[in-house]
């Protein structure tokens, strides 16, 4: 993660075209984390409920989605801009480390079936007779996530926002988060497009239990990871 991240402050720096590349990349990369593993569930479960087995309809609820994470990502852009370097410390701070972390562990327990974390209702809700405001909820549960996903990416997003601090430059901080945030939804934008073929696949089994339980302990794994280097950052 270290290397990846000093190779990315390197093509930030060496030119537009190769920043813009370099975070869309940065935010693919991302997205193969255990960051969005507890998205994908409510992916499927609002889009999958609202696309039936259109893969088109599952395609558009899902771009609207990921416009809505866009959205909050590109505010941090402009807020880092005309901030300056307010976010400059963001990835050495061993504060926002230990918060990531206890995100990582409280989910991956949730997902170990020590405690429930109940669905909202309005994710869960099937209405696919209903076309008014589908993209519009997609979008707005976009930037619902968008907002939880944020820590979670902390590493990555701590060296945009600190470029970007430094740049101060609004149009172009945007334009970076926004790219990012794409990057970051393409595995979504994937899950989304087919969730209606997803939600109805069978829901229990021993097969699921397995899967569960092994995203449960890399989560913890990859909570403690992030402990690991506040407590470096720390000495």
């Amino acid at each position: 993660m270290e290397g990846f991240l000093q190779g990315l402050e390197g093509y930030l720096s060496a030119s537009p075209l190769l920043a813009f590349i370099a975070v869309f990349l940065g935010g693919v990369l991302t997205s193969f984390t255990p960051c969005i593993y507890p998205m994908i569930p409510i992916t499927i479960a609002y889009i999958g409920g609202r696309s039936g087995d259109s893969k088109l309809k599952g395609l558009s609820l899902s771009l609207f989605y990921v416009l809505g994470m866009a959205v909050t990502y590109a505010a941090l852009g402009a807020f880092a801009a005309l901030t300056g370097k307010f976010f400059g410390s963001a990835s050495t701070n061993p504060i926002l480390y230990i918060v990531v972390a206890n995100i990582f562990i409280f989910l991956g327990l949730s997902m170990l079936d020590a405690f429930t974390l109940p669905i909202p209702s309005f994710l869960v809700s099937r209405q696919p007779g209903k076309k008014a405001g589908g993209r519009i909820g997609a979008f707005l549960v976009g930037l619902l996530a968008g907002t939880v996903a944020a820590p979670c990416t902390a590493p990555v997003l701590g060296v945009v926002l600190t470029y970007v601090a430094a740049k101060q430059n609004v149009a172009y901080g945007v334009g970076l988060l926004f790219v990012f945030s794409i990057g970051l939804g393409t595995l979504l934008i994937i899950v989304g497009t087919f969730a209606g073929l997803m939600s109805s696949l069978p829901k229990t089994g021993n097969w699921s239990i397995i899967i569960k339980k092994f995203f449960g302990w890399l989560m913890i794994a990859a909570g403690e990871y992030f402990l690991i280097t506040a407590g470096k950052l720390l000495v």
